[in-house]
């Protein structure tokens, strides 16, 4: 009874958080979308938005976990009825399901969850399985693009898109559920003492990125003409949009998922030198790699704040004050996240791309939940438009 309360209550929450977005939703869609696109789009929206506030919590995460056991028809049934309904949209809005890239979306939501199911033992200890189901799952992702996304509502920038939703749910399911993953932290919460952590260690990054990177020409302060109505609800935008569609997908992925799959390993290990050292060493070089094969000042940049996390760790797991292996952690997924900023072909940009990284890893590591260091990631990457800067890339 305790079990199903608490799960009645869970699903509450959920459907009350389900409630104040689709509020936002309609609120910025109503004046700039035809009736129709939002009218077609809104029953999918509840849908998705009430699975993405539902998937990641506790109560459910157990429900599923005892429901599917070993039966591969359940596993597969929820990634189904994901691609049914994403298809199905597509299909309402006048596109074919089966052109180009399309065709590679039933991989991506399945594919994990089989491989998963394959070897079902969720007390199973964290092994290189687990991180390259990871890398297959994130690398088709971050370089394919999938055309169309399916926004919400379809015509036009929608608030986000089935396809993004789907990939977040599958991920939730495959590492949460069929894998057994504990502290993922994908349900949303309201807390004073996280949203302090939040919003302290968004102002000491970008103080940092001020100070460093103000003298170097790296950013600049252009201010607003006139703060109006306009403005904030540009600002107001901004931080929906960007929490939505980048900041929570990036955060479950690096922090949820890596940050947490590579302090679980490291704890199995016992030992953090190791995985302090080897993580060291083939940072570096990629670092260098990253600076100069950019065309650029301050090429040494990747590798210097590569190293200065390192050094933070290392001082850090010696005091034996912490976790043994957290800040190890921090700056292995704290380097790979930023380097993975290549493509913003900014040096300075993917130095502190690194810093940031280590910064929503400490948010995630301290509220054990990525809906609060994707509250500092979109804080960060919202600044600009905030306080009126201007990045020189």
């Amino acid at each position: 009874m305790k079990t199903r309360n608490r799960l009645t209550l869970e699903l509450k929450k959920s459907a009350g958080w389900t409630f104040l977005v689709t509020l936002l939703f309609i609120l910025f869609y109503c004046t700039s979308s035809r009736l129709s696109d939002i009218v077609t789009a809104l029953p999918f929206f509840i849908l998705f938005y009430f699975l993405f506030f539902s998937l990641g919590r506790g109560a459910v995460l157990a429900k599923f976990r005892n429901w599917i056991q070993t039966d591969i028809k359940k596993v597969i049934l929820l990634p189904s009825i994901l691609l049914a309904l994403y298809f199905i949209y597509i299909l309402i809005n006048g596109q074919n399901p089966l052109r180009g890239t399309l065709a590679l979306v039933p991989y991506l939501i399945l594919f994990p969850a089989l491989l998963f199911f394959a070897r079902m033992r969720r007390d199973r200890k964290i092994d290189w399985i687990d991180f390259t189901a990871f890398v297959l799952y994130l690398l088709p992702t971050t370089f394919i693009e999938v055309k169309p996304a399916g926004e919400l509502p379809f015509v036009g920038e929608g608030f986000d898109s089935l396809y993004r939703i789907i990939l977040i749910l599958s991920a939730v399911y495959s590492f949460g559920v069929v894998r057994g993953l504990n502290d993922i932290g994908f349900f949303p919460v309201f807390n004073w003492k996280y949203l302090w952590t939040a919003i302290w260690v968004w102002a000491a990054f970008y103080s940092f990125v001020l100070l460093i990177g103000y003298p170097v020409n790296f950013v600049r302060v252009i201010g607003h003409e006139v703060i109006d109505q306009v403005l904030l609800k540009k600002i107001a935008i901004t931080l929906i949009a960007t929490f939505f569609h980048t900041a929570i997908f990036e955060e479950l992925f690096f922090r949820g998922i890596l940050l947490n799959m590579v302090t679980k390993r490291i704890a199995q290990a016992k030992t953090w030198k190791v995985f302090w050292q080897w993580g060291l060493v083939l940072s570096i070089p990629a670092a260098l790699l990253v600076g100069y094969t950019l065309n650029g000042g301050m090429q040494w940049f990747p590798a210097f704040m590569t190293v200065s996390l390192f050094a933070a760790a290392f001082f850090l797991e010696r005091s034996n004050k912490h976790q043994s292996g957290v800040y190890t952690g921090l700056a292995i997924t704290g380097t790979i996240f930023g380097l993975v900023h290549y493509h913003s072909h900014a040096i300075i940009y993917i130095g502190f791309a690194c810093l940031a990284g280590w910064a929503y890893g400490y948010t995630y590591l301290k509220t054990k939940n990525v809906f609060y260091s994707a509250i500092v990631h979109t804080l960060v990457n919202s600044s600009v438009v905030i306080f009126g800067l201007e990045f020189i890339k």
